[in-house]
């Protein structure tokens, strides 16, 4: 069983105490708390409402899975497989078919027509959705679509959402689970670059030094 951490970006993004960047993470306290408030929220609620913790974590599975962060995914892939294993290796091969390189779409303003890009559209195939059910498979689509194709989020979206059985309530849980992975997603890349740059580490070591100087002169 997946074992809890204090602090699961730092876990993700391989962040040890004392280090630079734990340092540097230390400097906004709320932030950094803020960040694991959400994850609680969000995929460890109290009360799940209508969206259970399969379906929280089968969302998560996916999008980390289709974002090219394989450390990441293989946390939300473990947290799955740990509720439902057969659920998780659907979901293996739905985002292996998934995967892009995007951002793609097109744009509702005529005047950025030339910047509309072609590229996947996902679609649950129909043994999968019979399989997952059609609310499920509405959410991942849904989130196929902000993290690949956002200039097209629309009304029309979410109104596929809510008659694939959803209800207002879950949709907003829903579209919130996906902007706190995809924030998380890049937060915990850019902390691992971070860490892994010897030059940046030094500077801030050297910043933090003066920092500390500063605050007892």
């Amino acid at each position: 069983m997946t074992q809890p951490v204090p602090d699961l970006i730092d876990h993700l993004a391989g962040i040890t105490p004392g280090s630079p960047v734990d340092r540097v993470r230390a400097r906004r306290p709320e932030a950094r708390a803020n960040a694991q408030a959400s994850f609680a929220a969000l995929l460890e609620p109290a009360h799940t409402g209508d969206v259970s913790p399969a379906d929280r974590f089968a969302i998560a599975a996916f999008v980390t899975a289709i974002s090219a962060e394989p450390q990441t995914a293989a946390y939300y892939r473990e947290r799955l497989t740990e509720l439902d294993a057969h659920l998780a290796g659907r979901i293996d091969s739905l985002a292996a078919a998934a995967a892009a390189s995007g951002p793609f779409g097109h744009y509702p303003s005529a005047a950025l027509a030339e910047e509309n890009t072609e590229g996947v559209r996902f679609t649950v195939p129909e043994a999968d959705r019979a399989a997952l059910g059609a609310p499920l498979s509405a959410a991942l689509e849904h989130a196929h679509l902000l993290v690949f194709r956002p200039r097209e989020a629309s009304a029309a979206a979410l109104q596929a959402l809510l008659d694939s059985g959803w209800n207002e309530t879950s949709i907003v849980v829903i579209s919130q689970l996906i902007a706190f992975l995809t924030f998380q997603l890049r937060l915990v890349a850019g902390l691992r670059l971070l860490a892994q740059d010897p030059a940046t580490t030094g500077d801030i070591v050297t910043i933090d030094r003066s920092e500390t100087v500063g605050a007892h002169a």
